[in-house]
């Protein structure tokens, strides 16, 4: 399935999943099949992106939950804590048995870049203590350490080869992930954020792009090889200063953003201009919009999870599709994980 602008336009909420307080996070597994949110009310809970169904609840009452990862192993997952106190540690789940399989401390300050390595068992975290680390998913001790001037961001490159920190909100830093300890191997400066601060940065998966997300209303778009600022996209409404954190298409071609005023904004990553206004079910805030990395499939979260498919196959209910996602076509109208893009 290939995605361009009319399409894009024409997605809409299939499905929607409401909480008691609001969802603060949400990850796709890599093979786009289960999808995880954490919130406010101390719960994961894991949806079957097949069947469009909740599949499993996870309390974490007495730490919180926020920044919620899948591993590359897809049965585990990763997550840092959001309750106020001395316990900063990034826990490791198996989702066999709910049992932690390790606790990474460290941290002497609230987590907030989490990224997960997608080849390996490598996995990156920046906190408001000024630090990020660099940890490996069998060993309990960091196995990288880096000093910062202020609040860092962090992710890995689609390869899993390279890093990136964002630091203080004008500096970009890359690393390899083989020879960290030798520094960055590029430093990208820029002109300081006024008004804002970067809350997160990631790569498109084309690997060619990066996207600086902020707590203000504008996105970075910047060109990962040089560094090159290329679009600054706004024009949608934050007028809480929460972050709000927005995700490439998986072609690489998009960027889907959310708002305090709940409607979700696109823009084209050729030309950085804003292409599309969506309007789903969202009352609140929304903080937080990913796609799925591998079909047709979109999420956004305030205090509800809504589904998002291309509504031009919303209506062909009655049109049963081979492949292996015949039952969630049948309950999102039509449309499911058999609808993969056309690069995959």
């Amino acid at each position: 399935m290939k995605l361009d602008e009319e399409r894009m336009k024409t997605f809409q909420v299939a499905k929607s999943f409401q909480r008691d307080r609001r969802i603060n996070f949400l990850d796709f597994s890599y093979d786009g099949l289960r999808l995880i949110t954490s919130g406010e009310d101390d719960q994961m809970v894991i949806y079957d992106c097949e069947k469009g169904t909740e599949k499993q609840v996870i309390k974490s009452q007495k730490y919180g939950c926020d920044l919620v990862h899948f591993t590359h192993a897809t049965n585990t997952i990763v997550y840092a804590s959001n309750k106020e106190g001395k316990d900063h540690a990034i826990r490791y789940m198996s989702l066999h048995d709910n049992k932690f399989l390790k606790y990474f401390s460290g941290h002497t300050a609230k987590v907030v870049s989490l990224s997960v390595s997608p080849v390996d068992d490598t996995m990156i975290s920046g906190s408001l203590d000024k630090t990020v680390r660099l940890w490996d998913l069998r060993s309990p001790d960091c196995v990288g350490l880096m000093q910062c001037q202020g609040r860092p961001v962090a992710s890995f490159d689609p390869e899993g080869l390279i890093f990136a920190v964002g630091v203080q909100s004008e500096q970009i830093k890359l690393y390899d992930v083989r020879s960290f300890d030798k520094g960055p191997f590029s430093t990208f400066k820029y002109k300081i954020e006024t008004g804002c601060d970067w809350t997160g940065i990631k790569f498109s998966l084309d690997g060619k792009l990066m996207m600086l997300t902020t707590n203000g209303a504008v996105i970075r778009v910047i060109e990962a090889f040089e560094g090159k600022p290329m679009f600054t996209m706004s024009g949608y409404q934050n007028n809480k200063g929460l972050p709000i954190e927005a995700s490439f298409t998986p072609d690489s071609q998009f960027v889907i953003s959310g708002s305090t005023d709940g409607r979700l904004h696109l823009w084209r990553t050729d030309s950085g201009l804003r292409c599309g206004v969506l309007s789903g079910e969202h009352s609140n805030p929304v903080t937080n919009v990913q796609f799925n990395p591998r079909y047709s499939l979109m999420a956004s979260v305030c205090q509800s999870l809504c589904l998002w498919v291309p509504g031009s196959e919303l209506g062909e209910a009655n049109k049963p599709k081979p492949g292996p996602g015949v039952e969630y076509g049948g309950q999102y109208g039509g449309v499911g994980v058999n609808q993969a893009y056309a690069p995959v």
